[in-house]
């Protein structure tokens, strides 16, 4: 059965390329088109289960994308959402509200014409429906064999064109529980979902948490900023967007800057945050493989990792060469309650979790291991 698809663009041009972007799979179907979100709703609302996914702009005249999820919000219709905008690019604090109100995920609307009929464009339009829907791409090479797509977030977005890597299992030292006294921390890594999955996390940990927290969430530069200022409020816990020479502190989460790969290094007695703009790894920088790779020689006594809804497999790598060495419990969301099982899904087969969550018991989890002060 094809899968149904409508597109929400006052542009005419921009209808016609995501049309032929549709029309280019045999299992997708355009089902309808809509030129601002009243005409959108009307749609949906005649019949909220006829569409698999909605393609939406933000800006648009009589009802914007952020108007009409918030009225999708108000009357519980649950759509899967993809946002494709230049607010996207522009617009940081929007896109973020998109992604609160249940959108999956945004790509940014080229600049140019030439561009929306680049490969690069499509191919990332196609990953996300794909990954949403749970269907495989009919050009994957890698069909049938144990791989994990990776995205980039290199493009303005918060994907990119896939490729596959090997997946490899690792065997973690046994975990050891420790005491109230002992040195904790907190790292997390999400990807596709996650500004949504984040905020059933970050709001419900308790303020005297005893531990910093880390967290990778992949985006680009200039949204993470206003990723972080907004679960700061919903938080009784303190959220910023990290800065290289940030000092951590117990109760404190710090939020990987777009485009900037997170490390920690030890000086004296303090962990100090180091922020890099090297190459991105696998497509991906923030990459969480960096960030827990960074964590190896640490002295912790205690590393909770935490790895929640996303495509591919960044974190698996990290957590599996980190676990060799240090004490790790891992924490992977439940296939239910993620947008994506990717991310969680390769921590758990490369046999590296010690929990699958549903997501609205991630915090208690985290507090329970962790404990306060």
């Amino acid at each position: 059965m094809t899968k149904k698809i409508m597109i929400v663009d006052d542009s005419a041009l921009m209808r016609r390329v995501l049309s032929d972007i549709i029309k280019s799979d045999k299992r997708f179907e355009l089902a309808d088109c809509a030129a601002n979100g009243i005409e959108a709703y009307d749609l949906v609302k005649a019949n909220p289960k006829k569409y698999d996914i909605i393609i939406l702009d933000i800006n648009m005249p009589k009802m914007n994308g952020i108007e009409f999820l918030e009225k999708l919000e108000s009357e519980k219709i649950h759509q899967n959402v993809i946002i494709v905008s230049t607010i996207a690019k522009e617009g940081a604090a929007e896109t973020i509200r998109c992604l609160e109100l249940g959108a999956i995920d945004f790509i940014t609307k080229p600049d140019s014409f030439l561009e929306t009929k680049s490969r690069s464009f499509s191919e990332r339009i196609m990953d996300l429906m794909c990954e949403t829907l749970k269907v495989p791409r009919e050009d994957n090479p890698a069909a049938g064999d144990q791989t994990a797509p990776v995205r980039s977030s290199q493009d303005g977005d918060m994907g990119g064109p896939m490729s596959y890597i090997k997946v490899t299992s690792f065997k973690k030292c046994a975990y050891r529980k420790v005491g109230p006294a002992a040195n904790r921390l907190v790292a997390i890594a999400c990807s596709t979902g996650g500004p949504k999955a984040l905020q059933q996390v970050i709001p419900m940990l308790p303020r005297n948490l005893n531990a910093p927290v880390l967290l990778v969430q992949h985006m680009p530069a200039g949204f993470t900023g206003s990723l972080a200022s907004r679960l700061d409020e919903m938080s009784a816990v303190k959220v910023t967007e990290a800065v290289s020479g940030d000092i951590l502190e117990k109760g404190h989460v710090y939020i990987a800057k777009g485009g900037n790969h997170l490390r920690l290094r030890k000086s004296g007695r303090d962990y100090v945050i180091e922020l890099g703009d090297d190459p991105p790894r696998d497509s991906l920088r923030p990459c969480a493989d960096i960030m827990y790779e960074s964590l190896q020689s640490l002295d912790f006594d205690e590393i909770t990792c935490v790895v929640l809804t996303g495509m591919g497999s960044d974190g698996t790598r990290g957590i599996g060469k980190l676990g060799t060495t240090r004490n790790v419990y891992v924490i992977a969301q439940d296939e239910s309650s993620s947008t994506v099982f990717g991310m969680p899904r390769m921590v758990a087969e490369a046999g590296l979790s010690d929990e699958i969550v549903p997501l609205g018991l991630i915090a208690d989890a985290i507090a329970r291991i962790v404990g306060t002060r």
